[in-house]
């Protein structure tokens, strides 16, 4: 059942993204002026451009735009982290303790109760500590830099800081797709007819 829903949920929030905008009332130039303001921003990349599948860059301001971007970021991370742990349990990789857990949506059943509830307590402590990123030394949004670890990233240019940054959006979005139909051929029971 849980396979079903979560499927249906997919597909619906999938197919979601090609609904046709409705006609706006406003004229197209104040839609092409807001696309314009977004042109030079992080992500914003051949062949698409600025990319927005719900038509309402010129209904939101820049506060909400970087609410959005954060959401973004934040999905496309966890969808990284998601196509990885997919394809490293699918080849055979398991933690200790767990090495008769399936890969795939039969995960879900055989996992033990207390490491369910292990994870749910992981994933609220981490949405509670980083709800506010935008205090401290943020330098934009999506960025969760301590003070203590760094790796070098404030001794690059802005150009190479920019670059990193759109790899990244972009690799998101790719995982997010990937994830998906990961997610919808595993659900299906065909996921060795995409991968080897």
């Amino acid at each position: 059942m849980m396979k079903t829903v979560a499927l249906l949920a997919s597909l619906v929030a999938s197919a979601s993204a090609f609904v046709p905008a409705a006609p706006q009332q406003s004229s197209a130039s104040t839609a092409l002026n807001a696309k314009a303001d977004y042109v030079n921003d992080i992500g914003v990349t051949a062949p698409l451009g600025v990319f927005d599948p719900f038509a309402k860059l010129d209904k939101i301001d820049s506060t909400e735009f970087n609410r959005l971007r954060a959401l973004e970021l934040k999905h496309g991370r966890v969808a990284m982290l998601g196509v990885v742990g997919y394809l490293t349990t699918y080849a055979g990789v398991r933690l200790p303790g767990l090495e008769d857990v399936p890969c795939g949506w039969a995960a879900w059943e055989a996992l033990p109760g207390d490491v369910s509830i292990q994870m749910g307590a992981t994933w609220i402590f981490m949405e509670m500590a980083n709800r506010d990123q935008t205090g401290g030394n943020a330098e934009f949004v999506g960025d969760f830099r301590n003070g203590y670890l760094d790796f070098g990233w404030d001794s690059q240019t802005a150009e190479w800081k920019t670059k990193k940054r759109t790899i990244e959006l972009n690799q998101g979005r790719a995982a997010q797709m990937g994830v998906l139909g990961l997610m919808v051929h595993d659900a299906m029971g065909n996921v060795q007819d995409i991968l080897p």
